[in-house]
């Protein structure tokens, strides 16, 4: 039985990979335990600079929860799976490293919370993605409700959800939701194109500037200033802040470690 995720890690990359193509990479608990797994692995290991999530095949980046599994679940089993994925999704969001989500094909329900939990987005220019739960009978447990509207704002984010409206990529793109569409032969490698920029810059001040922007969006101005100003500390002692200062003056390219 092939694994429900792929974990690899290359140049600095880690790239992770919904692996269930068959029932269009939703959610079961075991997915999401195994998820929740590789992102702890992810959060610890300080040679991984950047994270790409994407789903297997060219349906479906995720459909969200796995209905076929739901249906047999007492409430209790219910809510823990609710439980779990939304935990498991604010992990992905407090990851240090940035993150990108790389949307293969639809995304609803869960799977499109989990591209909400995602720093940045791109998706190819054929997929539709939203939050369609209400035509469940339910409402986005995963986070949708309260990244959304922090993503577009609020009344952009209330049509969305009341009317469990589904939107092509270029309407997501249009409402701010995604960074860019693209061909699906371009998807990863416009990815890594986004990657690659951000692997040029200091390990240290990459994690304390993403710092800065996710805990100061969620308070006043003046709280989020104070916020900024001990994540610019962090970066001061830092043996990459004098290599960028040597490089300069040697007018060549600085090497940053991290450290």
């Amino acid at each position: 039985m092939p694994e429900a995720i792929l974990f690899e890690v290359r140049n600095h990359i880690a790239y992770v990979t919904l692996n269930r193509p068959e029932v269009l990479n939703c959610f079961n608990y075991p997915t999401l335990k195994r998820l929740g797994q590789v992102v702890e692995e992810i959060h610890h290991d300080q040679g991984i600079r950047v994270v790409i999530f994407t789903g297997a095949g060219e349906k479906a980046f995720s459909a969200g929860a796995d209905l076929k599994e739901r249906r047999t679940l007492p409430e209790a089993d219910v809510k823990r799976n609710v439980r779990k994925i939304r935990d498991v999704f604010s992990s992905i969001e407090a990851l240090p490293q940035p993150t990108i989500a790389a949307i293969n094909g639809h995304a609803f329900g869960g799977g499109f919370e989990l591209a909400l939990a995602c720093d940045l987005r791109v998706s190819v220019d054929s997929a539709s993605m939203g939050l369609t739960e209400l035509s469940w009978a339910i409402i986005p447990g995963a986070g949708g409700t309260q990244r959304l509207p922090r993503l577009i704002g609020q009344a952009k984010a209330m049509e969305l959800i009341l009317t469990a409206k589904k939107l092509r990529a270029d309407e997501a793109w249009e409402y701010g939701i995604l960074n860019k569409t693209v061909s699906r032969e371009a998807l990863i490698p416009v990815c890594e194109e986004y990657a690659a920029a951000i692997l040029k810059n200091g390990p240290i001040a990459v994690q304390q500037a993403k710092y800065s922007i996710k805990h100061g969006m969620e308070t006043d101005l003046q709280t989020g200033l104070a916020i900024e100003a001990k994540a610019y500390e962090v970066t001061i002692p830092t043996k990459d802040r004098v290599e960028a200062l040597e490089a300069f003056s040697e007018k060549r390219a600085p090497v940053f470690k991290g450290e």
